[in-house]
């Protein structure tokens, strides 16, 4: 990414122009980003207001972009460009569309590099866990690719009178999918939805979070380099209480993901309009550790589980409920690895763990540690603001004696924070893992297999994993990926992740026989002809 990186500021007409100018003694004063290269990013964002957005990195407080907003009037004229150019791409064969998602695929591959360079500096968050985004982009693009005659080939099914009766469903695209994407995962978030509705035939209306919009403007880059028409993925920046509804009352089809609170109100909104929606939501993940479990192996989960993206995961884990026969040794083994995890705000691959992305999650990290500590819980690990790694960062932090009254205990956290429960009798932890009205993903961690899936069945969660933190369904592809409860509606991946996009379309062929009394037959003497037809074909075994 080196036309990206290491930047001055511009000229006073450059969009990305502006901020301290004191590089010396200010870290903020000098652009960590070339501002051509982020014009030629921002460039992708329809607005007309004249107005922009300031970005700063996560990471020092350096500047990164001034974001153009879009008003009301630029999001109704992406709809009318997205239209457009869905009537088109809706004819483009099928073939060719996987080709174009395959192309995807080879670019993030070929470009992680300066992908992951743009998610590190835009949220901060370590570079294996900014790895992770173009890994689970490629393979999302590299399974519908593959699958796309499986999932919207025209499909035979049984007609009511075999042979004469020819049934055939047709998926039919929806038209334009509008995606509200978060800032947390902003490359995978970006694209993951957008593909599967694309290759179905459908445009999309994305509005990425303002904390995040490079790394989506730069996925949207891609998709032009790959073949896919400019104006098919339009892209409007603002802020949702301004944009959201605009969105939701033009598009087809909604993809959200972000607060329960939020994706209670869009789902209203949509209802109103009779349209569907998909929403991942929040969630209070737990952990089960079983008392025949690999104790190494769970402590090594339980850190990724736990700290991965500084805990600003949705399916990362915030509970741990751990069996007495194994309690001591399994903490004793998840705090020094722990301890021992290194931490920074680099764009290297040396750190363990980066930054919480704002001012908003660090206030709610601390605020949850505080509360918790002052009515009496102990901190085994972390606990601490450490401003000198970042203005934004908290260390990893494991909890023990947390309890109802305290906000960490039900409430997401969404940040590097998790409390350690002991329980004697697995009905009982199955029981408070279930506890609460979240059920986004959970792990269990057994020898026993075989029992840990019978477990699995009983937990109120949309993915459990077994022996795994969460990668197992997560990079599963075929897999559908979402929550119960109030953690959601809808899922993304496999099946499920590409029929949202389209409708279901019956189209019957009838030869010879027509549905009612032929040859002067009464209606009487039809009815009976139709039992005996029924009574046959229940015999023969027939559907």
């Amino acid at each position: 990414m080196s036309e990206a990186l290491g930047a001055g500021a511009g000229s006073p007409s450059d969009p990305t122009y502006g901020g301290p100018h004191d590089p010396e003694h200010d870290p903020r004063a000098s652009y960590a980003l070339e501002p051509q290269y982020v014009a030629r990013l921002t460039d992708r964002v329809l607005a007309t207001t004249g107005t922009t957005n300031p970005v700063f990195s996560p990471l020092d407080g350096a500047p990164l972009a001034n974001i153009p907003q879009s008003s009301a009037a630029d999001v109704e004229e992406a709809f009318r460009r997205a239209r457009a150019a869905q009537a088109a791409w809706a004819r483009v064969s099928l073939e060719e569309r996987a080709r174009i998602l395959h192309r995807v695929h080879d670019l993030v591959l070929d470009r992680q590099a300066e992908i992951m360079d743009l998610i590190q500096l835009e949220s901060g968050k370590a570079r294996k866990h900014a790895f992770d985004e173009p890994m689970h982009v490629a393979l999302t693009a590299r399974y519908y690719a593959r699958t796309a005659h499986q999932h919207l080939a025209p499909a035979r099914v049984p007609g009511v009178v075999p042979g004469l009766t020819q049934v055939e469903i047709n998926r039919v695209p929806k038209g334009v999918v509008g995606i509200i994407a978060p800032w947390n995962y902003p490359f995978t978030m970006a694209l993951c939805d957008g593909l599967p509705a694309l290759l179905a035939g459908n445009a999309v209306v994305s509005k990425p979070d303002a904390q995040t919009m490079l790394s989506a403007l730069l996925a949207a880059q891609l998709l032009e380099e790959a073949g896919v028409p400019r104006d098919l993925w339009q892209v409007v920046a603002g802020p949702g209480r301004v944009l959201g509804s605009e969105i939701i009352g033009r598009a087809d089809y909604i993809c959200f993901t972000g607060s329960t609170a939020t994706g209670k109100v869009i789902a209203r909104q949509a209802a109103e309009r009779l349209i569907g929606c998909s929403l991942e939501l929040g969630g209070k993940n737990p952990i089960l550790v079983l008392r025949d479990a690999d104790i190494e192996r769970a402590a090594e989960g339980a850190v990724r589980a736990s700290f991965s993206n500084a805990g600003q995961l949705c399916v990362s884990t915030e509970r741990m409920f751990v069996a007495d026969q194994v309690y001591d040794r399994f903490v004793e083994r998840f705090v020094a690895r722990t301890k021992a995890m290194s931490l920074g705000a680099t764009l290297g691959w040396d750190a363990d763990m980066g930054t919480l992305i704002s001012a908003d999650q660090l206030e709610t990290v601390s605020a949850h540690v505080e509360d918790a500590v002052a009515k009496g819980a102990r901190v085994l690990a972390g606990g601490n603001a450490r401003p000198d790694l970042a203005p934004y960062f908290f260390e990893p932090t494991i909890l023990e004696g947390v309890t109802p009254e305290m906000t960490c205990f039900g409430h997401e956290t969404f940040g590097p924070v998790v409390s350690l429960y002991r329980f004697h009798d697995e009905a009982d932890a199955i029981a408070r893992a279930n506890d609460g009205e979240y059920g986004l993903n959970a792990a269990i961690y057994t020898r026993d297999t075989r029992r840990g899936r019978a477990l699995a069945r009983q937990v109120k969660c949309g993915t459990v994993n077994i022996n795994e933190a969460f990668g197992a369904t997560f990079a599963s592809l075929a897999a559908p990926m979402g929550g119960m409860r109030e953690s959601g509606m809808g899922r993304r991946q496999g099946a499920e992740g590409i029929h949202r996009y389209t409708e279901p379309q019956s189209v019957g062929v009838q030869r010879l026989l027509r549905f009612g009394p032929v040859l002067g037959m009464s209606d009487q003497a039809y009815a009976k002809v139709m039992n005996a037809s029924l009574r046959l074909m229940d015999k023969l075994g027939r559907a």
